[in-house]
C-alpha cells in the first residue's frame, strides 16, 4: 500500500519512516531472521553499497532550538535493488554489523514491493512493543537515580 499523499509504501499502521526507525533500532537476531525468510522468493537482489563509515550525528540544542553535529558516529550501510520487482531497498545501522544493515536493507524492499507483509508486520509490531518496553525501563532506571533536593 502507498501513501497518497506522499507516495511513499506503508505498511499497516507504520510509514515508511517509522518503519525504516523500528528496523534501525532492532535486534539483529530478529531483523536477520525476517530477511531470511523474505529473499526465498523475493528475486535475485543486487548489491549496490555494502560499507561502514563515519556519518555526523545530529543534535538538537533545545535551549537555542537550533541543531549542531554532536560528533561522529560509525555506521553500516546497505543499498540493494531487486530489478525483478525494480524496486530498491535501503538499511543503515550504528555500528559495524553490515548483515543488521543488509536485512533491513532486503525488509525496505519487500516493503517497497509489497512483497509478503505479514511477516514484516509481525516484526514491526514486535520490535516496536521491544523497544518501547527497553525504553521504560531505562527511564525508570533514570528515574532512580533522581534526587530531590530543598531549595532556599
Amino acid at each position: 500500500m502507498t501513501d497518497v499523499a506522499t507516495g511513499e509504501p506503508v505498511i499497516a499502521a507504520y510509514t515508511h519512516g517509522q518503519a525504516l526507525d523500528i528496523l534501525a533500532a532492532s535486534r539483529p537476531e530478529t531483523i536477520k531472521a525476517c530477511a531470511e525468510t523474505l529473499l526465498t522468493d523475493l528475486g535475485a537482489v543486487s548489491v549496490v553499497a555494502n560499507r561502514t563509515g563515519l556519518a555526523m550525528l545530529p543534535f538538537m540544542d533545545t535551549v537555542r532550538n537550533t541543531a549542531f553535529h554532536l560528533g561522529e558516529v560509525l555506521v553500516a550501510e546497505a543499498h540493494i535493488r531487486v530489478p525483478e520487482r525494480d524496486v530498491e531497498g535501503y538499511g543503515a545501522v550504528t555500528g559495524r554489523d553490515l548483515e543488521h544493515a543488509m536485512a533491513m536493507a532486503v525488509i525496505d524492499a519487500a516493503i517497497a514491493a509489497e512483497h509478503r507483509p505479514g511477516p514484516i508486520l509481525e516484526l514491526l509490531d514486535a520490535e516496536s512493543r521491544h523497544q518501547e518496553e527497553t525504553d521504560r525501563e531505562r527511564l525508570k532506571k533514570v528515574e532512580a537515580t533522581r534526587v530531590q533536593m530543598e531549595t532556599f
